[in-house]
């Protein structure tokens, strides 16, 4: 951060500026970067080049940096732009750092400032100009960028250990409205029924002491058909909320304007906004559908609605539904509302070619059955559309007598005839089948602390 300021202020003293195009923020990930940053005198610097304080933390990279100027929008939309961002954040998944950008660059604090002087990501700074200054000759990176000597001075002249005490030691102690906010007593925690951030989850309603019979899945429907390295972004989106979308209209339905609509990643609590934010990735391809984003086709009367009002038809119909995927899914970030969101839409059960590990194992403590088609095989090899009704059988053996590697039988029946075939159950130890079993890791922990009450039938949560 000190080498960005560094960069900043030769920057400003040769005369370069950052474009008009160019959207710039800086988000540190506490507030002693903004005390170094002052120290070191290096702050002004970065302003006159529109890098001023936006947030700290998990800021830019969840899409939280605000909007792109309106005409800057509006060239995106009507002329189909693909644009760039660049950060120095952890996550550059497609559409993560705004909506309408689709290519994201992770890459150090100083090279961000210096491409965004550059005003263009289609260049090569270790050879061609950043731009010219004021005396009108070209500057390149060479120029403009700190020494290692000069970083070591800043660091050692405005960083201090007091700084880190200081700024940690009122973490928790928030401003005035924080510390304004009225707290109920008691045990548990009081839900309040108007809140549109902390709903109370519906993971317990109508849940047994004891666990019913794991059933086989009959008469299911295919909800999206996704390709490769589908991430945990595309599932569960952590950014902005559109106005338009499931979630957004849910939101002022309640009274939510869209200025305060905040993310996806800040309303985690309300299942209510997550579950019409799952798949609902503005980038999302669903081979149902020739449209990107968050849609699919009801069948069979082959409405094309969202992914959200289409599970909503299917959980009314008493129809459970399936997800059909290539390689690597659920890649990414380690999100629990990338399993939690599909439960709730009504799925259970997601065939893919493989997965990331966390989000396997996410799916099995959400009672979502992880099938992954033989070596050889996918939707394509095998002609699954995602149009067929499908049958899979051998799952309550799989559980009940467990042991790794174990198949089931599933049978797509379609206008075209019955396809048959086997999947690789990716259920992986003895206690996640017990999870499953169960329901879910959720249902399984609740059961073992209500195991010395046996008398109660029926838990309320």
């Amino acid at each position: 951060m000190i080498g960005a300021g560094l960069l900043a202020k030769k920057a400003v003293e040769k005369g370069l500026s950052v474009p008009p195009w160019v959207k710039t923020s800086l988000a540190p990930g506490s507030k002693v970067v903004r005390d170094y940053l002052e120290n070191a005198g290096l702050t002004p610097y970065l302003e006159k080049l529109k890098f001023h304080i936006v947030g700290y933390g998990c800021t830019t990279c969840i899409g939280n940096s605000g909007p792109l100027p309106a005409e800057v929008s509006q060239a995106i939309d009507e002329k189909d732009l693909v644009v760039a961002s660049v950060l120095s954040g952890n996550r550059n998944f497609e559409g993560r750092i705004n909506s309408e950008v689709r290519a994201n660059y992770l890459m150090s604090p100083p090279l961000v400032v210096a491409f965004a002087l550059a005003g263009r990501i289609d260049t090569d700074l270790r050879k061609d100009a950043i731009g010219k200054g004021k005396d009108g000759k070209p500057v390149y990176l060479a120029d403009i960028w700190p020494t290692q000597r000069e970083v070591e001075e800043s660091v050692e002249h405005s960083v201090t250990a007091a700084m880190f005490s200081k700024s940690y030691a009122e973490v928790f102690a928030g401003d005035e409205r924080w510390r304004g906010l009225s707290v109920p007593k008691g045990q548990t925690y009081a839900w309040e029924k108007d809140s549109t951030y902390i709903r109370r989850a519906p993971y317990f309603e109508g849940m047994k002491l004891l666990p019913s019979p794991v059933e086989e899945i009959k008469g299911a429907r295919v909800l999206a058909v996704l390709g490769d390295s589908v991430t945990t972004d595309h599932i569960s989106p952590a950014g902005s909320i559109k106005k338009d979308g499931p979630a957004g209209k849910y939101l002022q339905e309640h009274g939510v304007k869209p200025a305060d609509f905040n993310s996806y990643g800040s309303r985690r609590g309300n299942h209510e906004v997550m579950v019409r934010g799952t798949f609902a990735n503005v980038r999302l391809r669903n081979k149902l559908v020739n449209v990107e984003g968050g849609f699919t086709r009801h069948l069979p009367t082959n409405q094309e609605m969202s992914i959200f009002d289409a599970s909503q038809k299917y959980i009314g119909e008493g129809t459970p539904l399936i997800i059909l995927a290539g390689r690597e899914y659920g890649s990414g970030s380690s999100r629990d509302w990338a399993a939690k969101g599909p439960r709730l839409l009504g799925v259970s059960a997601v065939i893919a070619e493989s997965y990331e590990r966390i989000h396997r194992s996410n799916l099995v403590g959400m009672g979502v059955l992880p099938l992954q088609f033989l070596a050889g095989q996918n939707a394509e090899s095998l002609k699954l559309t995602g149009e067929e009704v499908f049958e899979i059988t051998g799952i309550c053996d799989c559980v009940e007598h467990f042991a790794a590697g174990r198949q089931v039988r599933v049978r797509a029946a379609g206008k075209g005839g019955v396809i048959e075939f086997d999947a690789l159950v990716r259920i992986d130890t003895p206690q996640e089948a017990l999870y499953y079993a169960n329901g879910g890791i959720l249902q399984y922990v609740l059961r073992q602390l209500l195991a010395a009450k046996p008398s109660e039938q029926t838990v309320g949560v």
